[in-house]
């Protein structure tokens, strides 16, 4: 099963031209809802504004809090995952699904420029000040190799020259001839893994902003550097 998550960059338009039936569900995050009507999921936080949310009905589902925590805490909780929705999504999919493959479209994370949404400019949610969110790139990198050890490969379908996930660039025409998972060292995700134990930096019910004074910054840094090593991206 291949999965598509479709976020909000500008680019994110290019979903409308992608073939439904090439996806086993179709999952957009907070406003990608509008891009396309044959949508299966739509994921977003506690705090999306209820006039911006999509009627649910028999055709798809809404996906709140109280159904993507529980699965993002499988995966070792929102600290080291990454406290945006784009990072969330990929956990929950990855969680519900188990999927072959995910691929990413409209979520690379850069804002520069004065459009930075498909419908225009938009919040930077990503780029706040959050101990969680200082390295998007390892963020991603710990996505794809917990995805890799469960035989799951990311991809992104982004034509855009700069992202902020390092998963492998390609098109739905070469993903769907091979969609083998990336190589990753397992020593090194052991030891990721293990470090994160040891810090014990999780909080059940999602909401580590409330707890921020219990999390060292240096050591999350130093833990999101392990990660970028774990991925093999040549």
């Amino acid at each position: 099963m291949l999965i598509l998550i479709i976020g909000s960059a500008p680019d994110a338009l290019e979903a409308q031209n992608l073939k439904r039936e090439l996806f086993g569900a179709i999952v957009a995050i907070n406003n990608a809802w509008n891009i396309r009507n044959d949508w299966d999921f739509c994921i977003f936080p506690d705090d999306f504004p209820e006039n911006r949310r999509p009627t649910k009905n028999k055709d798809n589902k809404l996906i709140r809090s109280n159904q993507y925590v529980p699965i993002q805490n499988e995966y070792g909780g929102f600290v080291y995952s990454g406290g945006t929705m784009s990072f969330t999504a990929g956990y929950w999919a990855l969680g519900y699904f188990k999927p072959k493959a995910i691929a990413y479209i409209g979520c690379d994370m850069i804002y520069d420029g004065k459009v930075t949404h498909f419908y225009g400019r938009g919040k930077p949610d990503p780029l706040r000040k959050d101990p969680t969110l200082k390295n998007l790139k390892a963020k991603s990198a710990r996505l794809e190799a917990i995805a890799t050890s469960q035989g799951c490969a990311i991809f992104n379908l982004s034509k855009e020259p700069s992202s902020n996930l390092v998963f492998r660039r390609s098109s739905l025409e070469n993903i769907t001839k091979d969609s083998s998972p990336r190589g990753i060292n397992t020593k090194l995700l052991k030891r990721a893994l293990q470090w994160e134990e040891k810090l014990d930096y999780f909080v059940e019910n999602g909401k580590y902003w409330q707890h921020l004074a219990k999390f060292d910054q240096e050591e999350i840094d130093a833990l999101d550097e392990l990660w970028n090593r774990v991925i093999n991206l040549d």
